[in-house]
């Protein structure tokens, strides 16, 4: 393999990696906010938009 083929195996290497670790990163924090909005559906906490809504006639 000649140095030019190394550099961009490396530089895609390198790009997989990042886009691996940005995808998982979104997912852990989409679980999260999932697992927090549920939280505060159980606990009574209402949107503002849901009470505009409701005054309506």
């Amino acid at each position: 393999m000649s140095t030019h083929a190394l550099y961009v195996m490396a530089a895609y290497g390198v790009t997989f990696i990042v886009m691996a670790g940005l995808i998982g990163w979104l997912l852990t924090d989409r679980n999260a906010r999932r697992r927090e909005l549920a939280d505060l559906e159980a606990s009574g906490v209402r949107r503002r938009s849901d009470r505009a809504v409701e005054g309506r006639p």
